[in-house]
């Protein structure tokens, strides 16, 4: 079984862990029909639209 010969030192574990601050959030668009924002290429939450069709019936909130 493999094990470590030595402890990495402080160095390469940030190194290792540096790469988290790199990954970003997914970015968000404006829906051209209800100008909420949304992920891009998925239905409107708010709205239910998809390239200008209705696709989820949306219900209202009471």
């Amino acid at each position: 079984m493999g094990v470590p010969k030595r402890k990495p030192s402080h160095s390469r574990q940030r190194m290792r862990r540096a790469y988290n601050s790199v990954l970003t959030l997914p970015q968000l668009n404006n829906c051209p029909q209800c100008a909420a924002p949304c992920l891009p290429h998925r239905v409107c939450p708010s709205c239910g639209f998809y390239k200008g069709r209705q696709i989820v019936t949306i219900k209202a909130k009471a």
